[in-house]
């Protein structure tokens, strides 16, 4: 009986034995399976990712080649087609005469366009507030931007352009004069154009109406209008300066002429504006009209009627030479002043500015008489 039970015993551990490396054997193989399925999986991803590397240099690699071969483009377009123009920079020189005492106004300067030199002068490179002069840059800043707006629009849209064309289409475009344009003015107690809140009108109206009667609605909206907002324009503004060359003696701090230690320049650079300014299309007529009417709107149906009274009394005192061209200004701090433009009797060409004059007419007098000394 002993031995019968030791043989069961014997064959029961055996099975359980048995049974236990089986069940070992198995998780060994589950694990194995687990492990190579893990170095699998990590290999794969492994690949991927180098793939996707590989792909992103490639990619990027184009890309670049790309950028510098677009940049190489534009740097070579920008060499073979931008003019660089010569900065109007006059020379003084031992001819140059002092303007004493007998000219009333406080700064002056007579500049001989064609020879590039400074005739004669008076406190010509001192500081001074150019007021409402202040508005020739005012044009000219955004005369060039309607221009270079309307010429690429319709580059965009036909290979052949008639400028001329194009530039009056662009001119004809509808403004409509804001609340905030009309508040500023007032506010200020800026010289009006009349514009109304609310009143659409074509930009051609809105560039006269800043020059013939120094609109100050016509100006901030003509800001607004080029870039956006006041600051951003008066931004632009002193680029321009830079860039003709006086940005260390001239800076804007509104398209207005408003008084501000910000806002300010030399009879000189006044001058270099108006030299600029002269040469730009819209800007010549502008600065050229002695009276214009606006287009009829809702709110003036009959027109409004301005004049540019600098030159619509001028031309009645000028001995020689015919002004054809200019801009008035006043503040406190600047007394009366005036830029102007005149094509002598020789055919040749002077800019005359003048500040701190005690009234218009003697402003214009002062203009009139250097004109007739200095000019030939």
């Amino acid at each position: 009986m002993v031995t019968t039970k030791q043989g069961l015993d014997m064959r029961n551990n055996s099975r359980k034995n048995n049974r236990r490396r089986r069940r070992n054997t198995g998780a060994s193989q589950i694990k194995l399976v687990g492990i190579v399925a893990v170095i699998v999986v990590i290999a794969i991803i492994m690949v991927i990712s180098c793939f996707n590397k590989t792909k992103k240099d490639s990619t990027k690699a184009k890309d670049t080649g790309t950028a510098t071969e677009n940049v190489t483009g534009v740097t070579e377009q920008v060499s073979e087609t931008e003019e660089v123009k010569e900065l109007f920079a006059p020379k003084e020189s031992d001819a140059t005469a002092a303007i004493g005492d007998e000219l009333e106004s406080s700064y002056a300067v007579v500049i001989d366009e064609q020879d590039g030199t400074v005739v004669a002068g008076k406190n010509a490179h001192e500081k001074m507030y150019p007021a409402s002069m202040t508005k020739v840059m005012t044009v000219l800043v955004a005369a060039e931007q309607a221009e270079k707006n309307a010429i690429a629009a319709a580059e965009n849209e036909n290979t052949e352009i008639d400028r001329q064309a194009v530039i009056e289409n662009k001119l004809n475009e509808v403004v409509t004069i804001t609340r905030e344009a009309t508040d500023y003015s007032y506010v200020h107690d800026c010289s009006t154009t009349g514009f109304l809140d609310g009143e659409q009108v074509p930009l051609r109206d809105v560039f006269n109406g800043t020059i013939l009667p120094s609109g100050g609605e016509s100006a901030y909206q003509l800001a607004v209008y080029t870039a956006g907002s006041m600051e951003a324009f008066v931004d632009m503004m002193n680029q321009k300066a830079a860039e003709l060359g006086i940005g260390q003696t001239t800076h804007f701090a509104n398209p207005v002429g408003i008084y501000d230690e910000n806002n300010y320049s030399t009879a000189y650079d006044m001058a270099v504006i108006m030299q600029a300014a002269m040469q730009d299309d819209i800007c010549k007529t502008v600065l050229s009209n002695h009276t214009y009417s606006t287009a009829a709107t809702p709110q003036h149906p009959e027109n409004l009627n301005i004049s540019n009274l600098f030159l619509r009394r001028i031309e009645d005192r000028m001995t020689s030479g015919e002004v054809i061209g200019a801009k008035t200004g006043f503040v406190n701090q600047s007394g009366n002043c005036a830029v102007s433009y005149e094509k002598a009797a020789s055919g040749k060409t002077y800019i005359c500015v003048t500040a701190g004059a005690s009234s218009g007419w003697h402003c214009i007098d002062n203009h009139v008489y250097l004109y007739n000394t200095y000019t030939k």
